[in-house]
């Protein structure tokens, strides 16, 4: 998904949407940006708002528009659970946010690299689609092949240092592991406002 300069769409949306941009460099540099924006603008309009969580969270997630309005109205025909649970849940449980979150990469983009060139397995099958959706019980892993791969050397140690979510479990030395439980706001931070993504596109 292209996007522009990603340091001045972090600068309009939040250091979050881009990992790389979660430095103090850029806080210091945000905070100004955003002291000359107060100066310059006026309030921003609910509407407005609104337009810019949805974009946070579009962008946090790295999903084209059309992708990620699929996902709005999934979760607005949901009739077991919240529209706001039920968009965090689809998004979380992608299988490239899920292989970020493991901390087998730095970013989601990297991590749907991984997944786009085969490297990794979902119960007994290669899977090559990022946006495959895991459950509570299905099992990942890394291909045997692909252990030894560059972007893994080291991994136990880096691993040893990255918190691993509850709803997720992982054995560094095998490189495999499972989603035990589905994420909730409790158990993987939400990437910006969902109500307000939810009342954008129901306007």
């Amino acid at each position: 998904m292209k996007t522009g300069p990603r340091y001045k769409i972090a600068k309009r949306l939040g250091a979050s949407v881009f990992e790389k941009a979660q430095t103090q460099k850029f806080a210091i540099s945000a905070e100004r940006s955003a002291k000359n924006k107060k100066r310059s603008r006026g309030r921003t309009s609910e509407y407005g708002k609104q337009m810019l969580e949805k974009q946070k969270v579009r962008i946090t997630y790295g999903l084209p528009e059309r992708q990620f309005s699929n996902y709005v109205h999934k979760a607005l025909a949901a009739h077991n659970m919240k529209p706001t649970e039920r968009l965090h849940e689809m998004l979380e449980l992608r299988l490239d946010n899920v292989v970020w979150r493991l901390g087998l990469t730095s970013t989601r983009r990297a991590a749907r690299q991984m997944v786009a060139h085969g490297h990794v397995m979902v119960g007994e099958k290669k899977v090559r689609v990022p946006s495959h959706m895991l459950a509570a019980g299905d099992t990942l892993a890394i291909r045997e092949g692909s252990k030894a791969h560059g972007m893994l050397v080291g991994f136990a140690e880096k691993f040893a240092e990255r918190p691993l979510p509850s709803w997720l479990s992982w054995d560094p030395k095998t490189m495999k592991g499972s989603v035990t439980a589905s994420p909730t706001a409790s158990s993987a931070d939400v990437a910006g406002d969902l109500v307000a993504v939810l009342s954008f596109y129901t306007r």
